[in-house]
């Protein structure tokens, strides 16, 4: 017979409260996580708006041979740099967060292809000033770097784990591809203003930054708060629309027999700058409200944490099922309805924490559902881009008309554009 083993102390036990706690804390620190991220959103916002305004600027530069916008193209080139600076700080004082804990591979590539881009500006700059670029090739350079940044948002806004906080990002990540595919417009209608015409290659271009805007903005407004979409509303209400119509008329469908005036890129810019800068002032709009969003849901977890660590303590302060209690009364007071024997306050107490469990549950099936829908449009997004980047590939066409035969199918089939660029995408996976 094995000897008997001294008195120990038994192991701790598996505890519902522990693991309810931890889920209000694992919640607190993804929020907390994020936060520091959303300010790095803004800071890329910022920096893609200077150099948005760069490559604007660099076009008509380019495109009148140098005669145009030289000051002003310095100027914007600093200003550039300034708010790249801005960038890096901040992506430096997040640099333990990113690399010590990372949680999406997709963001750390992206932040990495950013600063790869980043840092080969001032050589791109000095092919545009000594005009050893061609303007088409500065374009491309331009829209490469921008489309780092832009890739560095949409994959921030994919690490989002709180709904309000996602559809609010869904909203800023569409709105910024709009203006980004605004200030594409811009620079393309520069370099064809500038230059007095516009090559049917160039106008099939014009048109299709045009689509593309309304597609973003679509999204855009499928997410937007009430004051947002009143701002909006007033943006596409501004006098200055006609002027610009009336411009794109002229690149999208000009006499190719016939030469335009040059001084139109002036015209041109300013008016779309003008619009850019106001779609700038919406873009600061939603960020300021998703980052008092992101303060709030913080403050809301940390005070949600805090009172549930509180009742658990009031339940149960060593946070295990209590032992039995003998609850002594005489015979008068045992019909009591104030008094329970020891057997029913053990039920109560279970009952009490497995009430918390059903209750976390229903907010995290409710949250996951909110959370999806906006995924949904994050992934709609990814699909169509992936898509066109294949048909690119392969049918070695220009972007324009990949997104130009992604939305033929989409026409022909009577389906939606993301189906059928998931369907682009499950044929290439066949195929490999």
């Amino acid at each position: 017979m094995a000897p008997a083993m001294p008195n120990s102390v038994s192991p701790a036990r598996p505890r519902a409260g522990d693991y309810l706690i931890a889920s209000k804390r694992c919640e607190l620190h993804n929020l907390e996580r994020f936060l520091q991220m959303g300010k790095l959103v803004l800071t890329t916002g910022n920096l893609v708006h200077r150099l948005q305004r760069e490559r604007g600027a660099t076009n008509v530069f380019l495109g009148s041979g140098g005669t145009r916008f030289s000051s002003e193209l310095s100027s914007m080139v600093r200003d550039s740099d300034q708010q790249q600076r801005a960038f890096e700080q901040e992506l430096m004082e997040i640099h333990g967060t990113l690399t010590g804990q990372p949680t999406s591979t997709s963001l750390l590539n992206s932040i990495a292809a950013a600063l790869h881009g980043l840092a080969s500006l001032p050589d791109l700059r000095r092919e545009v000033r000594s005009h050893s670029l061609p303007a088409e090739a500065a374009i491309h350079a331009y829209v490469e770097r921008i489309g780092h940044l832009l890739t560095l948002v949409f994959d921030a806004a994919e690490t989002v784990v709180d709904p309000a906080i996602a559809s609010m990002m869904v909203a800023m990540v569409n709105l910024m591809q709009g203006k980004e595919m605004a200030g594409q417009e811009r620079a393309w209608g520069s370099l064809g203003f500038s230059r007095g015409r516009f090559s049917h290659a160039l106008s099939r271009r014009m048109t299709h930054l045009i689509d593309a805007q309304e597609q973003s903005f679509t999204v855009f407004t499928r997410f937007a708060d009430t004051d947002l979409l009143t701002l909006w509303r007033s943006h596409n209400g501004e006098p200055w629309w006609q002027e610009i119509r009336r411009l794109r008329g002229l690149a999208c469908s000009v006499n190719r027999d016939r030469s335009l005036d040059t001084g139109l890129a002036d015209s041109w810019f300013a008016l779309m700058t003008r619009r850019i800068d106001q779609l700038k002032e919406l873009e600061d709009l939603v960020e300021d409200h998703f980052h008092r969003r992101c303060i709030e849901r913080y403050t809301e977890a940390r005070n949600a944490l805090a009172h549930e660590e509180k009742l658990m303590e009031s339940l149960d302060e060593s946070g295990r099922a209590p032992d039995p209690v003998l609850v002594v009364c005489t015979a008068g007071e045992a019909d009591s309805e104030n008094v329970l024997p020891s057997s029913e306050t053990g039920r109560r107490l279970g009952r009490s924490i497995m009430d918390l469990v059903q209750q976390q549950a229903r907010r995290l099936d409710q949250v996951n559902q909110e959370l999806n829908q906006a995924r949904e449009a994050l992934e709609d997004r990814r699909a169509i881009e992936k898509a066109a980047a294949i048909l690119m590939q392969h049918q070695q066409v220009c972007e324009s008309e990949a997104h130009k035969q992604l939305r033929r199918l989409a026409m022909d089939q009577g389906r939606k554009l993301p189906e059928v660029a998931r369907s682009v995408l499950s044929m290439t996976g066949l195929l490999r």
